[in-house]
């Protein structure tokens, strides 16, 4: 069986373990994913069985065969979804929290593909098994509106308004902190982080990412921000926001350390709550507007009771 990857290590990558290495190489390749091949046996270095901590030298030759993907196939489930609207065309489905948008490693079980599956006649076929009707995402524990394409014709008028920007994404996120200025932009690169794959990072070298923000309410340490986006990058809110000093409360990743907290919260407060957006067949304007989850509530609740956040 011939090779999927041969590379031969540069002298400047020397000190890198092997693992982190591979998972910066391989686009679809996860620390853990990579870990795992190579105790199965599927990475040689210069010919031989390594282990994934090898802390490499410069000048190896590394080898892998990835072992041929397993069929997957995704199963309808009933998740008591939440759609707002559907027709021939698309349909307007509320995520909730803890739901990833699509299987993929880590999550390949009770996503919203598979509640979609379940809720709706049907899906286009553009995005695949994994991925029917798919048109943009949200994070994991992103609540709020998406747009569902339910055949390819529609899928491609959808996105081409997206990249057009004429579809009309509104968020709203408590956020640590004040911003000086009571409505902003953030224009700053978004690319992977150059050491954990998991997380995005602002990179010089990344994608071009735009968010407007403009301050709702604004409390002694805390803030309700509206948001809308030019660009639809991974993370690009959790991110942008992170890197004005103003990371939205409750994000594990980008926000700090968690500490004890009443609010008992769920994940990042941040919620798609508007969606705007033309009809893909008949050009009708249509507009949608979903409530905050009961946790995003409760915390307003209090913040506002009290005039600060107790994180």
């Amino acid at each position: 069986m011939s090779p999927d990857f041969e590379y031969l290590v540069p002298a400047e990558h020397a000190g890198i373990r092997l693992d982190l290495l591979l998972a910066n190489l391989v686009t679809d390749g996860s620390r853990a994913r990579i870990q795992a091949l190579i105790q199965e046996g599927h990475v040689l270095v210069d010919g031989k069985l390594p282990k994934a901590g090898l802390r490499l030298k410069g000048g190896e030759a590394v080898v892998a065969t990835w072992p041929a993907a397993r069929p997957y196939e995704v199963a309808p489930q009933d998740m008591g979804l939440t759609i707002l609207h559907e027709d021939d065309s698309l349909a307007i489905v509320q995520k909730p929290r803890g739901v990833a948008t699509h299987p993929a490693p880590g999550s390949w079980e009770g996503t919203l593909v598979h509640g979609l599956l379940h809720a709706l006649d049907g899906l286009s076929g553009i995005g695949g098994t994994l991925r029917p009707g798919i048109v943009h995402r949200l994070d994991k524990d992103t609540t709020g509106l998406l747009v569902v394409a339910k055949n390819d014709a529609a899928h491609l008028a959808l996105c081409r308004a997206l990249q057009d920007r004429r579809i009309k994404r509104t968020y709203m996120a408590l956020v640590h902190g004040r911003p000086a200025a009571a409505t902003g932009t953030v224009d700053r690169a978004i690319g992977r982080h150059p050491v954990d794959r998991k997380r995005m990072a602002i990179q010089e070298g990344g994608k071009r990412a735009v968010t407007h923000y403009t301050t709702l309410e604004a409390f002694r340490d805390a803030s309700l921000l509206e948001l809308e986006l030019d660009t639809g990058r991974t993370h690009q809110i959790r991110v942008h926001m992170a890197s004005i000093g103003h990371p939205v409360i409750g994000d594990p990743v980008y926000g700090p350390a968690t500490r004890s907290s009443p609010m008992r919260l769920e994940g990042q407060l941040l919620h798609a709550v508007r969606l705007a957006l033309a009809h893909p067949v008949d050009g009708r304007p249509m507009q949608f507007e979903a409530p905050l989850p009961e946790d995003f509530e409760r915390a307003l609740k209090l913040v506002r009771q009290r005039g600060y956040w107790r994180g």
